[in-house]
């Protein structure tokens, strides 16, 4: 080995399992609070702005997309300097970028600077769950991969619920300020819990098309990343468009009060932290039905009119997501070979925030068009495309162990 990689590629073993989980957890919240705080403010950025929801949404849809477009790139980067000296490069660069949004002086300025800081945060969520099973196995790195899962909901929930309501006060520029500040805190927390020599493994030695080869190939690996495409999809597109929808007749909810649907994020912590744990009880498989079927019930209930059932119907959608999210995720990095961690975390996310960009932008059409009711339907027509998949998944898997098993036993 030559000195550089010895310098390069020192061991971890000073990262303990609770200081990862809290680190990845405080990186979690640090990129979804910067990643979808905005959505707090959608309505009045349409009014500001002079556009429909579906436009205001590209404030959304353009910085999910470039964080998509950017992960494959972080992967190979950190195959070859190291998964948390990316994610510590990624962090940092997100906040200025964050910030320098309070600062766009035109709406296509503002447009442009989400794309770029949605780029800048493609590593994070492309490689913390790799991150997990690179210095855990089994039980502890999916309940470190959770806690990550979890610091998402929380964050995708702070960032909400702090625009929302300030946004009508002080402006949405001030209101994303604040954002700015807590994730800037919880990034020095992920910065302290993984400080001292966290170099990853070796760079690793195999051609990157064989590395995506195997990202592609693994057991059920591409029905992973399609149902992060098509869940995450229904899931922004509902928050999206909900504070629309309340704003309105027969609501009519002033702006701050519409903004406490974000409330309900509370529940993808709880479903996301006990993701793990029902897994270990009742299998991965039987967890993420149990997620695509919950959040059935709660667009089912979301499409009701009173307004009581709507919130329920919404905590319920986002509980199922999180269950289903959180558990997908640490099948990728179970399922994928360990060549292949980075690519396979890289492909899912892209699944993942494409869905969000794409599916959460395109769920505003039938909305505009036919209103609420248009979009549950075709909601609730994603979500079973997204539950035939795994059930697709899981009968070729079983028949791949099988042919597996017969042909060891020869």
């Amino acid at each position: 080995m030559s000195a550089a990689s010895a310098t390069l590629e020192r061991p971890a073993a000073a990262i303990t399992p609770r200081r990862l989980t809290v680190a990845l957890l405080a990186l979690g919240l640090a990129t979804f609070t910067q990643l979808y705080a905005i959505q707090g403010a959608l309505p009045q950025l349409a009014r500001e702005l002079g556009a429909s929801p579906s436009e205001a949404a590209l404030t959304v849809s353009l910085a999910t997309a470039g964080l998509a477009a950017s992960v494959v790139p972080w992967a190979f980067a950190a195959d070859r300097f190291g998964r948390l000296a990316m994610m510590r490069l990624a962090a940092i660069g997100s906040i200025v970028l964050s910030a320098a949004v309070v600062l766009a002086p035109t709406t296509e300025v503002l447009l442009a600077v989400r794309f770029v800081g949605g780029a800048m945060l493609g590593a994070v969520p492309a490689l913390s769950v790799a991150v997990a099973y690179e210095r855990l196995s089994g039980r502890a790195a999916a309940a470190v991969a959770a806690a990550y899962i979890a610091g998402t909901s929380v964050g995708g929930a702070a960032g909400r619920l702090v625009v929302g309501p300030l946004a009508p006060l002080v402006g949405w520029r001030w209101a994303v300020l604040v954002v700015v500040a807590v994730g800037t805190a919880a990034i020095v927390v992920f910065l302290l819990a993984i400080r001292g020599r966290t170099a990853g493994p070796p760079p690793a030695a195999e051609p990157r098309r064989r590395r995506m080869a195997e990202a592609l190939r693994g057991p059920g690996l591409r029905s992973l990343y399609l149902q992060a495409f098509l869940l995450v999809g229904v899931q922004v597109g509902v928050y999206n468009y909900l504070a629309f929808r309340l704003e309105a007749p027969p609501y009519a909810l002033a702006p701050a009060v519409a903004s406490l649907i974000f409330v309900a994020y509370a529940a993808g912590t709880i479903g996301s932290r006990s993701s793990s744990w029902v897994a270990g009880r009742i299998g991965a498989r039987a967890t993420m039905l149990a997620g695509h079927g919950t959040m059935l019930v709660g667009l089912a209930l979301l499409a009701l009119p009173p307004l009581p059932v709507v919130i329920v119907g919404l905590v319920l959608a986002t509980l199922g997501f999180f269950l289903a999210h959180a558990t997908a995720a640490s099948q990728v990095g179970a399922r994928a070979s360990a060549i292949a961690r980075s690519q396979a975390g890289a492909f899912y996310t892209i699944g993942f925030y494409v869905g969000s960009a794409v599916v959460g932008w395109a769920l505003g059409l039938p909305f505009e068009a036919a209103g609420w009711p248009a979009l549950t339907a075709c909601a609730m027509g994603l979500v079973v495309v997204s539950l035939v998949l795994s059930l697709v998944a899981a009968r070729a898997e079983r028949s791949e162990r099988r042919a597996m098993q017969a042909a060891s036993a020869r």
